[in-house]
């Protein structure tokens, strides 16, 4: 109330506007701008579990962001408050001075935090199975609750159904891919490899653990079939089309089973652009789709008045997802890339004139990298010879850069 009023005495004293000198005018409309701008973005910060404008529904608020923000940052923009001016013009120089001092700073507090962030990640299925149910929770909270009302009605465990129903799911890919790939189909298991002799307590073991695991398929695709065709247990677990796309999809990109099968997805397509590193691409792709999902959820989220949730959320599905690619993903594929950097890629000419083969595996090239000693090769064959020697296999001349 104490800033409408105030609002209001701005307002009241324009009919006076034009007497005052034309720097303390523009001041005094920079200020009530100022105010007014305050006033207009409070429907996103009001108190409570849901904000005001939400309410109303997910219209309005477009609506209205539509109409309101432009004018504010048009206004404060051209009406700028004197201290606002002031900061702006000494806030370059005071960043040049402060900056390493505070950076050092920042850096000697976060190590012990940083330290527990790495171990927590190094525990790859604990940090797997909690940022997918943080995300699950989420897309509860998102996308399944009403946002005008302050709980989610029969609605709280459908993160918690939906990851187990896909745990199940990705148990059972994972077993039939270990069957097709497998090549050992012998139920015993001899002393030593070039033996003829079985090792009865190992054999016997193996045995034990095939049937098993083979009992424990059969038994889970039995519970799921029941489960869903029954439908017993399943009353108010009633998940949206969107809700199901989104989450089947995140835990597709997150999954181990999933994610050693992305790479041999992407070199189906043979893109010209992967240049045989489809390996070190795929898990970049990945975790950026991941992160730019949980980024817009958060985002809608913060609409939601869940404020604790919402800085829970984006730590672990935002920042630790943005820090796990950047070290672990994103570093090895620029590495690579700047090691095939160092060649120019081969014209359509160079590469007809070439006879369109490479000269290690000998297979046609349609995209090619040329050595300083002027020899072609796949990108991929390039690399391999990279990583024994940095000799060219062909004239056994040492590569030499000139930068």
């Amino acid at each position: 109330m104490g800033m409408i009023t105030r609002v209001r005495g701005r307002l009241r004293s324009f009919h006076n506007i034009s007497k005052i000198d034309p720097v303390q005018r523009d001041e005094k409309i920079a200020e009530t701008v100022c105010l007014l701008s305050i006033l207009f973005l409070l429907p996103y910060f009001s108190r409570g579990h849901t904000p005001l404008l939400l309410s109303l529904g997910g219209w309005c608020v477009a609506s209205y962001s539509f109409l309101v923000l432009p004018v504010l940052i048009s206004a404060n923009y051209k009406y700028q408050v004197r201290w606002i001016k002031t900061i702006a013009t000494k806030l370059p120089h005071m960043t040049r001075r402060y900056y390493r001092p505070v950076y050092n700073f920042i850096l000697k507090v976060y190590s012990p935090l940083d330290r527990c962030e790495n171990v927590f990640m190094k525990m790859s299925n604990i940090y797997n199975m909690t940022t997918q149910l943080v995300f699950f929770l989420i897309c509860d909270r998102v996308l399944l609750c009403d946002v005008s009302s302050k709980v989610c009605p029969q609605k709280k465990i459908t993160g918690l159904y939906t990851l187990m129903f896909y745990n199940v799911i990705a148990y059972c890919v994972s077993y039939i891919k270990e069957l097709i790939e497998k090549e050992d189909w012998s139920v015993t298991v001899n002393i030593t490899q070039h033996s003829n002799i079985k090792h009865l307590a190992m054999s016997a073991t193996k045995i034990v653990l095939e049937w098993t695991k083979a009992v424990t398929f059969i038994i889970t695709v039995t519970f799921m079939l029941l489960v869903f065709g029954l439908e017993q247990g399943l009353k108010h677990y009633h998940p949206t089309a969107i809700y199901t796309f989104i989450t089947w999809t995140y835990y597709m990109c997150t999954e181990k089973v999933f994610v050693e099968m992305f790479p041999h997805l992407l070199t189906l397509f043979k893109l010209k652009y992967f240049e045989a590193l489809e390996a070190l691409y795929a898990p970049v792709i990945l975790k950026t789709y991941t992160i730019l999902l949980s980024l817009f959820l958060v985002i809608v989220l913060v609409f939601h008045g869940l404020m604790r949730f919402t800085v829970v959320a984006f730590y672990l599905t935002v920042f630790l997802k943005t820090k796990d690619m950047v070290r672990n993903c994103l570093r090895s594929l620029q590495r690579e890339k700047s090691v095939l950097n160092q060649f120019r890629d081969a014209t359509l000419e160079e590469i007809e004139n070439c006879d369109d083969v490479c000269a290690v595996c000998l297979s046609p090239m349609e995209r090619a990298r040329i050595t300083p000693c002027q020899h072609m090769f796949h990108a991929i064959c390039l690399r391999r010879c990279l990583s024994n020697s940095e000799i060219c296999p062909i004239c056994k001349r040492e590569y030499t850069f000139i930068h």
